[in-house]
């Protein structure tokens, strides 16, 4: 597995360090995870926008490269 290195404020490692019961290094992941899913999900709806935008203008394409596109 990778590591990181993250620059935190000196109170915000304060407050972290009063909840020492909390595993910030499971919570940081998952938020990356999290924030990588929201990224990837922006980039399927601007894919279908255009070929929505593609689709109205008159332009068609197969379904095969439709999915080939959208990484399908």
């Amino acid at each position: 597995m990778a590591n990181i290195t993250l620059s935190l404020s000196e109170a915000l490692y304060a407050r972290m360090r009063e909840h020492s019961e909390y595993r910030w290094s499971d919570i940081a992941r998952r938020a990356i995870e999290q924030k990588l899913a929201d990224a990837e999900m922006i980039e399927d709806l601007r894919a279908l926008e255009a070929a929505e935008r593609e689709f109205k203008a008159g332009k068609t394409i197969s379904y095969k490269a439709a999915g080939k596109q959208l990484g399908l």
